[in-house]
Parts: structure tokens; sequence; C-alpha cells
């Protein structure tokens, strides 16, 4: 045994599709023309991967560390999970006292979705977070606990400090609170609206800006209630603002909501795969939402299927190699021993994704 194996850490030759986050370099790599590609001791992760791809490097030497399986942590979800559902149970009772007193108290806010903001702090792979998260139950409880999710990552990703990132998210979680007051009949209804249960779903962002302006202090949250479903091109309700007329926070929560609504499972709407609903908000950023904010989550969220399986239109099964910069959503894809790029192949698309 090596000096370094018996140091809990192990050195070898593999290939690049067999890299793991944290592996170290120990030796220099250079493409086939001479020209350094990364030096000996970089720590290896998604884009260390993607830039050995692009320099068709196929095989790296590495040290990787041999954690003690008595020692390895439980899986990050295996932990989310709990701390999720008791999130969702606590916006039950949450939704309950905005419709029975028209009120909410910050502090039973701030224990409901504390826990929850502290524990995906450390998530990083939110793709993973939601498929693990998608469980059945009552739309509208564990919506608002995804949105408050989506909204805490998306402000995190724009710059924003932790202290209004949690901000952020708590917005989120509590922007369909005016819901409460509309009638579960019309909320659950399976088949399409009338137009007459439209107009009463559309006063929902104003009932949840009085209930939070009633509750507490919070300019924030009250915006994001009231403006969550305005538009960039003013096709948006209550008031139909465009573009700058609206708060970043209502930018930010239109998303969220969007993507968290379009990949739920409800009454009259079987859930969607989270790769293909990414394309159509792609779609929605050129007209009703935001377009900083809709590809400043996008570009976060795809590196993220990374890894992960993904069905194509000829049934072949394979993983998600590398993201392209420019085209998003036709990524690299290995199929056993082959490498597909999907952007330089019109006949083929990805159908699905999982883990």
């Amino acid at each position: 045994m090596t000096k370094t194996e018996s140091s809990g850490v192990k050195a070898m030759r593999i290939h690049i599709t067999d890299i793991m986050d944290g592996d170290i370099l120990i030796e220099d790599v250079f493409n086939h023309h001479g020209v350094p590609v990364l030096s000996s001791g970089t720590i290896l992760g998604k884009k260390e991967i993607a830039r050995l791809l692009q320099h068709n490097i196929s095989y790296v030497k590495i040290a990787r560390s041999q954690p003690e399986p008595e020692e390895e942590a439980a899986p990050s979800i295996l932990k989310v999970q709990p701390v999720y559902q008791q999130t969702v149970r606590s916006y039950e009772a949450l939704y309950h006292d905005a419709y029975e007193n028209g009120y909410i108290r910050e502090k039973d806010v701030d224990e409901s979705f504390r826990p929850l903001a502290e524990q995906c702090r450390s998530e990083l792979d939110v793709v993973q977070l939601l498929l693990a998260l998608r469980d059945p139950g009552e739309y509208t409880y564990r919506h608002s606990v995804q949105v408050g999710i989506l909204c805490h990552y998306i402000a995190s990703w724009l710059g924003w400090n932790e202290e209004d990132t949690y901000h952020a998210g708590k917005a989120g979680f509590l922007h369909d609170i005016g819901k409460c007051r509309i009638s579960g009949e019309i909320l659950n209804k399976p088949d399409r609206l009338t137009e007459a249960e439209f107009e009463i779903i559309k006063k929902h962002p104003q009932y949840g800006h009085e209930i939070i302006e009633a509750s507490f202090s919070d300019n924030l949250c009250a915006l994001a209630a009231l403006q969550h479903h305005e538009r960039a091109d003013g096709s948006g309700y209550p008031y139909g603002l465009k573009g700058d007329q609206i708060h970043i926070i209502g930018k930010i929560v239109a998303v969220a909501d969007v993507y968290s609504a379009m990949i739920s499972t409800r009454v009259y709407r079987q859930k969607r795969d989270l790769f293909d609903v990414l394309k159509e908000l792609y779609q929605l950023s050129f007209d009703g939402l935001d377009p900083h904010v809709t590809l400043t989550f996008l570009r976060r969220m795809l590196p993220n299927f990374i890894g992960k399986k993904a069905v194509l239109t000829n049934g072949e099964i394979g993983e998600i190699i590398m993201i392209h910069n420019v085209d998003l959503f036709n990524p690299l894809v290995k199929v056993g021993d082959r490498f597909i790029d999907l952007s330089q192949r019109n006949d083929l698309n990805i159908v699905r994704v999982y883990m």
C-alpha cells in the first residue's frame, strides 16, 4: 500500500466520466496540441470536467479521499425531507389562521420557514432536491413551500446577502396566503374555470397583500403577494404592471411560482418533466417573465442536471455529461460508450430526466 493510500487518499487513473466532485488532479493535464488545460493540485468539479471535455481529454490521474463508511454523512436529501414535510404542515396551520383570523403572526412564519431555509442552504443540487420533494398532497401548501425554497435560491444566485436571501424565501413562502379567502371548490376544480371563477381567483394577490399588511410590517412580503402575477409585458394582474413597475421581489416570486406550478401534480394536470419545464420558462423570458431573473435561474439550475439520466426521443437512455453555455437545452449525453452532442443533432432531443 502506498503512503497516499494508507493516509486515506487513493491515487488512480480514471476516465473523466468517473470523476467525482472533490477529486484532486495529481499531474498536469495538456491537450493534444500540448496546451496546458489544468494544473496538478486542481480540485475537480463540474466546471473543470466541462473544460476537460472541451479539450477532448479522456483520462486523468487523480487523488480521491476514502472516508470510513461509519463517518459518511446521511444523504442531505434524507435530512431535508422531514423538515420539508413539517414546513408543509406548518404552512397549513398558517393558512387556516389567515382564514379564521384575517392575520398571521410573524413569529409563526419564521418558526415555520427558517428551519427549511437553513437546511436547504447546504443542498446545492436543487434539481435532485425538487425531484425528491415532489410528493402528493394539498397543492397550495406544498406549492407555497416549494416557491419559498426556490426564491431563497434565486435571491442567492442574484448575489443577495444571507439576510435578504432568507427574506426573499420568506416572501415566496407567503405569496399565496391570500388564497385562503378563495373557495376550495374553485381552487381545486378539476375542470376549466369559468370567466367568473377566474376573476375570483385573480383577487388572491390583493387578499394576500391585505393579510400580510394586517399581520406585521414587511413591505417585501406584502409586495411579493401583490405582484407575483404581474408580467413584464403588462399581461398580468391585478394591475397590469409592466417592466420596472414590478418590484424585483415580484419578478423573483413570479419565476419560482411558474416553475413550481408547472412541475407539480394538480387535480387537472399531471406533473411535467423538470428539464422540459425549463425550456418553457426560457420562452416565457421573452415576454412575461423578467429575462435577467429567468436566465439567472436557468443558468444555475441546468448544471444540476449533469449526472442525471436522460431519455432521448429515440428511446435511448444516457447520462447528461455537460451543459453548453450557449445551447442550454441540448447537452452532451453519454449513452453506453458513446458521447452524443445534442447541439449537433437535429434529430434527437431529451424527453425526460430522472435521478
